[in-house]
């Protein structure tokens, strides 16, 4: 398949970075690339990137958008994939994402949920089977394909190439991974992949404010995106596209 880039965004978080680097360590098949983008972090996020071997890339914008967008500009790869600082991936993650990107070329992006860690059972319970369950199934119906989840996620480098210049890059205000799964081409295949998982803190659920800010991020995203992007325009482009496949399929041969 060639090679594989992991991007990193981190701000102040030193502590989870080293965690989710050791477990990048691990990997039965080693990452080609680590690219950790230091978002004017004041801590060690830095230092600790690079003991693990990491390429730390500096973004001074605040914002997990920039930070994003920056390590993914930065990446070589010829696959991108994507963890948080918080992220913990088991040792088959990037093996896993080798090997279905290799047998499914018609696939450009492969994404799969995360298990909270750090917290009681019912907020882990609640923040898989509601949090990013709904998100995987609301968000699912809006854009008619699996959406992004940016703290588990790989693409073939030619999607970002083809989106960096659409989306709202610069913003930290909106939710990045909608923002990405937004913009698109109608013609990228997502695929979502419920046994790629990976391990993610629970610690958006630690106060309200914290929950409060990613739900405020979602709906100015899709305020932002409305009505062009609403889900029955999605749906008839949807079925234009396809009904345009099938004429081109049958059509005779000159």
């Amino acid at each position: 398949m060639g090679t594989i880039s992991v991007v990193i965004p981190s701000y102040n978080d030193a502590v989870f970075l080293n965690t989710c680097l050791v477990a990048l360590a691990a990997q039965l098949r080693p990452a080609d690339e680590i690219v950790v983008v230091d978002n004017a972090s004041t801590d060690a996020t830095a230092l600790v990137a690079r003991a693990a071997g990491a390429r730390v890339v500096h973004e001074p914008m605040r914002g997990i958008w920039p930070a994003a967008a920056a390590g993914y500009d930065a990446a070589t790869g010829d696959v991108i994939a994507r963890l948080d600082a918080d992220s913990i991936p088991p040792a088959d993650w990037l093996l896993r994402i080798e090997g279905r990107l290799d047998t499914a070329p018609e696939v450009d992006v492969l994404t799969g949920p995360g298990d909270f860690y750090g917290s009681s059972a019912l907020v882990r319970a609640l923040g898989k089977n509601a949090y990013i369950g709904g998100y995987f199934w609301s968000i699912g119906l809006w854009l008619t394909h699996p959406p992004i989840f940016g703290s588990n996620f790989a693409m073939r480098r030619q999607v970002w190439l083809d989106t960096r210049g659409v989306v709202h890059r610069d913003r930290s205000d909106v939710h990045d991974d909608l923002d990405f799964s937004i913009h698109l081409d109608p013609a990228v295949t997502v695929a979502y992949d419920r046994t790629l998982r990976v391990g993610i803190s629970a610690r958006p659920f630690d106060s309200w404010s914290g929950l409060k800010r990613r739900l405020t991020w979602a709906i100015r995203t899709l305020r932002l995106h409305w009505p062009e992007d609403s889900p029955v325009r999605r749906r008839i482009a949807r079925r234009r596209r396809l009904q345009k496949a099938r004429h081109y399929r049958v059509a005779p041969r000159a």
